[in-house]
């Protein structure tokens, strides 16, 4: 069996009680494999003698040991009656003949256990003190002789795991001492043919040495066959539709269409190498008879909306529909309103799809789509709607895609005939993740910033430096620019102390009188919204005062100051985002991240990476440390992302030689047919490591 399909819950387990289940419960662990899968937060060596010479005579500093000893005498000290005194043992180091003295605070009964002149293992912490080697942390079991087999735990690298409310140590290890005891060998989920190549063990070894190792080698061979046993099925779950749908195809190079070269001749700009390199790519695929499949990731104000708006062209230019679908209305129009500005002249037909449409316009619009008036339809989940027909539904673009669940995502697919998708993404993903969470799609990405741009200067503004800060603004409203304010919330109910858009737009009206401005947060109606962000574009606001609805999608070129309230608070990749929304022109732009006096060491560090860099993947790759993968893209189920034995973070290397091996497998034997590789296709039946969540 594999080990995966121990579904035996864990209260069956002797001694598991309902306090111990309940804490295995809140550690996400009902059954024994789930127990099995728990990795350790430590390590204690004790798998070489650790004497009492280690121990430095002229420092109180406190040094684990890990030896044998044999006891001298029982004595007692302090109190004024027998009850009040404290035992103390001392013990002679067999390996170095020094004394120890074990001071049994609270533990007088082991005068009853412990023998005079009796052998004993011990491992503990010991220092010097009043000029005597002492010890009250520690942990004795007897030994018959000195030539005795070291009595287990003793002698061995013992891991030491996560501890959840009434669980202990000595519980978790007995009960993974007691599954692995009683159940039978566990069958190889690797390849043989993978194992020998990558020199490593059998599955069955290596989850018995994961939790009871002999060293700290053995654990690492342990866990290295376990994590890269993990990521390849990762990679064959993500990568399996792309080599068993991909048939053989010699690409032809494709060729920019005439609507793609006048759009981009109308350009003021040349466009990047990056988006050159990207939109051939696209366009690649675009002319290819296999569906793309592609991810568009680029940091913000990178250019990623151009791209895909020239990349709509190539296939509006065949006599094709194209969707593009944004999380919001608020960035669904604003991306309506520059597909208007860009594409009329090219007499590109778009049309604007939410659900405040009225129910009059609407039908006059469904109407237009079903017959293949419109070219370009720019929505929101009311593209959804079972009344949307498309005439020729060739390209789908979503923004933001992991504001979209795979559901949406399929309800609109199913609309056109295997239409190609672009995804878009202005939160880069990290190496780690690209390798193996979005396994199955071709990632473009787009670095260069557009020529011309100066790098956002950020500050970290304490409460002390607030005045200069607005002094500083009040400069750039001289020059004619424009500012964000942003808060965390919309007025001041909740239980914390913080700054809200509502009072604090009255107060910023106080500190700047006569500066035109408006209030923007998620209660204010759409149309209203969309009024306001119309009037800050055409220059007649010098600021907004908002909340984070305007994270994403807004494109003022003119506004070159972002200022963030609490921004200890906030995500680094929110944050990050917030402060795009400044630097889209030549002209100098500033952000000022300010924070309270009790701030995180979690948030102080946020704040300095965002001072020391502005690139997105850089950024994007200290998040992942910080916070781990969470559901990054919103296509996988919970428990995609779940890994036990490898890390996004560390584990690169291991992801790299999972996917060389998954790919070199799918290329030739996709359907898993082979008799070698029969193994793989066999856990993903019996013992998918990630299955869905309806699995």
């Amino acid at each position: 069996m594999f080990y995966r399909e121990l579904n035996n819950k864990i209260t069956t387990l002797k001694g598991v009680g309902p306090a111990v289940a309940s804490s295995y419960k809140d550690a996400q662990i009902k059954t024994w494999a789930e127990l099995l899968q728990l990795s350790p937060r430590d390590f204690e060596d004790r798998s070489q003698i650790i004497n009492l010479n280690d121990i430095p005579r002229d420092s109180e500093e406190t040094v684990h040991i890990n030896t044998i000893v044999r006891v001298i005498s029982h004595t007692f000290f302090g109190g004024f009656s027998a009850k009040g005194k404290t035992l103390k043992i001392i013990v002679e180091d067999e390996t170095c003949h020094k004394s120890l003295s074990l001071m049994c605070f609270g533990r007088n009964f082991l005068a009853n256990t412990i023998k005079i002149n009796q052998l004993y293992y011990l491992y503990g912490s010991a220092a010097i003190h009043y000029n005597e080697y002492q010890s009250s942390q520690f942990e004795l079991k007897p030994l018959e002789t000195l030539d005795s087999k070291l009595p287990l735990p003793f002698g061995q690298y013992i891991p030491i795991y996560p501890l959840r409310g009434s669980l202990t140590q000595k519980i978790i290890h007995r009960d993974i001492d007691y599954i692995l005891k009683n159940t039978p060998t566990f069958e190889d989920e690797l390849p043989l043919y993978i194992r020998e190549e990558l020199s490593l063990i059998s599955t069955d070894t290596a989850i018995r040495m994961y939790h009871q190792p002999s060293s700290r080698e053995i654990w690492e061979l342990s866990r290295k066959t376990l994590a890269i046993t993990e990521l390849f099925y990762m990679q064959v779950i993500a990568r399996r539709n792309m080599f068993t749908t991909e048939i053989d195809y010699i690409r032809k190079p494709s060729i920019c269409t005439n609507k793609e070269n006048e759009l981009i001749a109308s350009l003021p700009f040349s466009l990047t190498n990056d988006q050159m390199k990207v939109l051939k790519e696209i366009r690649d695929d675009l002319d290819c008879p296999i569906t793309m499949n592609r991810l568009l990731q680029g940091d913000v104000s990178s250019g990623k909306t151009l791209i895909a708006w020239i990349s709509a062209l190539h296939v509006i230019s065949k006599g094709f529909q194209v969707v593009f679908m944004a999380p919001t209305e608020l960035l669904a129009t604003q991306h309506s309103q520059n597909a208007k500005e860009l594409l009329e002249s090219l007499n590109i037909k778009t049309v604007l799809l939410t659900g405040s449409v009225s129910k009059k316009n609407r039908t006059i619009i469904l109407k237009e789509i079903a017959n293949g008036k419109i070219d370009i339809i720019i929505g929101t989940h009311a593209v959804f709607s079972s009344d949307v027909k498309f005439k020729s539904l060739k390209y789908v673009i979503i923004d933001e895609q992991h504001r979209f669940g795979v559901a949406q995502r399929e309800a609109l697919l199913s609309k056109g005939n295997n239409p190609d998708i672009l995804l878009m993404s202005a939160t880069p993903i990290p190496r780690s993740l690209a390798l193996t969470v979005f396994g199955d799609l071709h990632i473009s990405t787009i670095r260069e910033k557009p020529v011309n741009r100066k790098e956002i200067t950020s500050y970290l503004v304490s409460e002390q430096s607030r005045e200069r800060m607005y002094r500083s603004i009040s400069v750039e409203f001289e020059r004619g620019h424009q500012a964000y304010f942003v808060y965390p919330r919309i007025d001041d109910s909740g239980p914390r102390e913080l700054r809200d858009v509502t009072n604090m737009f009255i107060k910023l009206q106080e500190e700047y009188p006569g500066v035109p401005s408006a209030l923007l947060h998620s209660k204010i109606p759409d149309d209203a919204k969309i009024d306001i962000l119309r009037k800050f574009k055409n220059k007649e606001l010098s600021y907004l005062v908002s909340t984070s609805v305007i994270e994403v999608g807004i494109d003022v070129p003119n506004a070159t100051c972002m200022i963030i309230e609490h921004a200890d608070i906030f995500g680094l990749s929110a944050l990050h985002q917030l402060r795009g929304r400044v630097g889209r022109s030549a002209l100098q732009s500033f952000c000022f991240f300010v924070y309270g006096d009790n701030i995180s060491d979690l948030a102080k560090e946020r704040l300095r990476a965002l001072k020391e860099s502005t690139d997105g993947f850089v950024l994007s790759e200290k998040d992942l440390s910080l916070r781990g993968p969470g559901d990054i893209n919103g296509t996988k189920q919970s428990g995609y992302l779940k890994l036990h034995f490898s890390s996004f973070i560390n584990d690169t290397d291991y992801i790299l030689i999972a996917r060389k091996y998954c790919d070199k497998i799918l290329s030739t034997d996709s359907k898993l047919e082979l008799s070698k590789n029969k193994i793989i296709d066999k856990v993903l039946k019996e013992a998918n490591p990630f299955p869905n969540e309806e699995d």
